[in-house]
């Protein structure tokens, strides 16, 4: 008897891993994503996209349902008066004049100053990229002093912490206690970056999401399950 093959309706990609022990499927708005171990063959890969390519095909529609209905809290041009997030609030860009070739970014405590040569011409992706850069070296500053707020409270000690762009994940703790931060909460609440300090720091006793791994969480954020929620609910509009 022969067997039908079910043709696949939709294109995707394929990731080979050490680390991968069965294939998966990744699904994003951007794409479909096949992990496999190294020594699966395309056809046994083929097989198990056709054989799970209706699971697919409905997670695809519900990430690309949720893209579409996110808020989208970047503006779409930077320039004077916009309002860009920080630290879960919405904060004004104000443009001045600089005698400087080099834009420079401040923040008084109510508004984002950007200092360049000619603020009145269609500067908009510089301003982006200078607003980047420096969240991420404030975002370096303030995981900083999370780190050695809770690190010392609960003698949970990292090896290094680095902040890092990542795409698919808030934070990371690898197994020799190096710690990767997603830049991108310095634009949610204070608190909710304070959470993910924690949840990582505490994979330094507990390497998994099991039960004691959230009690412990609990023990030294009690108020977690918020800051939680607010990543689950929010965390895909967090962007510049």
């Amino acid at each position: 008897m022969t067997r039908k093959i079910k043709t696949i309706t939709f294109n995707y990609t394929i990731r080979r891993s050490q680390r991968a022990k069965k294939i998966r499927i990744i699904v994003t708005s951007e794409k479909i994503e096949v992990v496999a171990p190294l020594r699966v063959s395309e056809r046994m890969i083929h097989d198990f996209i056709s054989q799970n390519q209706d699971w697919v095909e409905v997670a695809s529609n519900k990430v690309k349902k949720i893209k579409n209905n996110i808020k989208k809290l970047a503006p779409d041009t930077y320039s004077h008066g916009v309002f860009v997030p920080f630290r879960g609030n919405q904060v004004r860009i104000r443009l001045e004049q600089s005698l400087s070739t080099t834009i420079q970014v401040a923040f008084d405590g109510n508004e984002f100053c950007v200092s360049l040569l000619k603020p009145k011409g269609d500067n908009s992706e510089l301003i982006r990229t200078a607003l980047i850069e420096w969240m991420k070296k404030q975002a370096s500053i303030d995981v900083e002093s999370y780190v050695n707020l809770y690190t010392k409270k609960y003698n949970l000690y990292p090896r290094y912490v680095k902040i890092k762009a990542q795409k698919s994940r808030w934070g990371s703790c690898g197994i020799h206690n190096d710690i990767n931060l997603n830049w991108l909460l310095i634009l949610a609440p204070s608190d909710v970056m304070a959470y993910v300090v924690v949840h990582e720091l505490c994979h330094i006793k507990e390497r998994n999401h099991s039960m004691r791994f959230w009690t412990l969480v609990e023990k030294h954020f009690p108020s977690y399950q918020e800051q939680r929620n607010w990543l689950k609910k929010n965390g895909s509009s967090l962007a510049l």
